[in-house]
């Protein structure tokens, strides 16, 4: 089981890391790996194998934290999580679009056999032109 811990400060993230279960194999912290961080872990689940950060914080991780864990047969990697707002359209409904466009198919009927806002279809096909 993958989990993922969020938190603004230390003391926060060692709160909630203390709710984690023996089930979790994985674990992402958003702040940089301690030994304190670490043995919290590792306290609360016993079962980890794999413990990932940013990868802006992962150099200033202590090469005795990344070692002591290496001995443990755990695995300490930077790991970034996708960032934003996520797409609304997949990529097949996004060349279907494209496609019907370049068989000259209207706009206005794109969007009603799509289900696609008009503007956001002429936005799709400006876009593609661009590329």
């Amino acid at each position: 089981m993958k989990v993922r811990v969020s938190a603004k400060t230390y003391d926060e993230l060692l709160r909630k890391l203390s709710n984690l279960d023996e089930k979790v194999t994985e674990v992402y912290v958003s702040l940089r790996p301690t030994k304190e961080v670490v043995v919290k872990i590792l306290e609360n689940a016993p079962n980890v194998k794999k413990i990932s950060c940013p990868p802006s914080l992962y150099p200033k991780v202590s090469k005795r934290v990344i070692y002591a864990l290496s001995q443990l047969g755990i695995e300490l990697v930077p790991e970034s999580y996708p960032r934003g707002r996520p797409r609304k359209y997949d990529e097949k409904t996004v060349k279907l679009v494209r496609e019907l466009a370049e068989k000259g198919v209207p706009m206005r009927e794109i969007s009603a056999r799509l289900g696609i806002p008009l503007r956001t279809v002429y936005y799709i096909v400006r876009d593609y032109q661009r590329a």
